[in-house]
């Protein structure tokens, strides 16, 4: 089998984690499954010197940039070095991604492969606080701010940071197969992969903080006790508001509604509980106030387009698939 090329763009003020993430899990796909030859991992930065990266880490690149070769997948993580990028590594980035299989961006990686005219027309994603200046800054890129990572064709972009390694994992997953995934992601102490789809943030992340404590507590609790009776009139009282009152500052204070918030968290414990746990799809319903596993489906498909029982199958932990086998 021909090995499978993957280059790793390099310039300064790069994000480390951006790099080592996906090169870790490439890696780790040749050790694990016992084939040392399957990925070519090369790494270039301009002029083959070293690269300072936002972190103060140093890193020597394989190649210089101008003098490699096209890869079958060309990978290029995000840093602050995309904010005002070098237009050498701009360029030589648009001259390889024609011939590549695969062009990746990590995180703000986006912006170098939208600089580089790679982007327009495509749905991509970058990291959340940096969307809206993507979509702003290249009007004709259609910037999804939710998804973990998004594969548009031939381009896949992620996330910040960590997401790379997810893309990554879905890389190896299409390239060898489920098992090899797995093999990998059970050496990186990791879910398999999360899903594409997945939001960048827990519902309590994504909601802001509430400002007075009787709201803040009644966030605690919801997130403590998803199979209580979190009716909107329960949680004013526990509130010690009236439910019109309390339904208007939830609303004003955490940016969402609490019906809305109170999903979102039944959902998400949910979600955990089937990928840690060997709990029947009863029982989760039950403990995350779903009532039936007939509701729960109904809000699974609703939210991922998967029932839960498939999305056990996919997304439960690597620990646990271990187990079962």
């Amino acid at each position: 089998m021909e090995p499978h090329s993957v280059l790793i763009v390099l310039y300064d003020d790069v994000q480390s984690l951006d790099v080592t993430g996906p090169l870790e899990v490439f890696a780790g796909a040749c050790a694990a499954t016992g084939r040392p030859g399957t990925y070519r991992i090369t790494t270039a930065g301009p002029g083959g010197g070293p690269v300072r990266t936002s972190s103060g880490l140093r890193l020597l690149p394989d190649e210089d940039l101008d003098r490699v070769g096209p890869p079958r997948t060309l990978l290029v993580p995000g840093g602050r070095g995309t904010v005002a990028p070098d237009p050498a590594v701009v360029r030589r980035i648009a001259e390889l991604a024609p011939a590549a299989e695969r062009v990746v961006s990590v995180c703000t990686g986006a912006f170098l492969l939208a600089e580089a005219g790679l982007l327009a027309g495509r749905r991509v994603t970058t990291h959340w606080a940096r969307c809206d200046s993507l979509a702003r800054r290249f009007p004709d890129v259609e910037v999804d701010p939710e998804p973990i990572y998004v594969r548009d064709g031939n381009i896949s972009t992620s996330a910040g940071v960590t997401a790379g390694i997810d893309l990554a994992l879905a890389l190896v997953e299409e390239d060898l197969g489920r098992d090899a995934a797995l093999l990998v992601a059970r050496h990186l102490v990791m879910f398999l992969r999360r899903p594409g789809g997945q939001a960048q943030f827990s519902t309590q992340l994504a909601a802001q903080l509430a400002e007075r404590h009787p709201l803040r507590e009644v966030q605690r609790w919801i997130a403590e006790h998803p199979g209580d009776d979190l009716s909107v009139e329960a949680l004013a009282r526990r509130a010690a508001m009236s439910p019109r009152h309390f339904a208007r500052a939830f609303a004003a204070e955490v940016g969402t509604t609490p019906g809305r918030y109170v999903d979102g968290v039944r959902l998400e414990t949910a979600r955990r509980l089937l990928e840690d746990t060997g709990d029947g799809i009863e029982e989760i319903a039950r403990t995350c106030g779903y009532g039936t596993p007939e509701a729960m489906r109904r809000a699974f498909v609703r939210a991922l387009a998967v029932p839960p029982a498939e999305y056990r199958r996919r997304f439960r932990t690597a620990h646990r698939a271990h187990q079962a086998r």
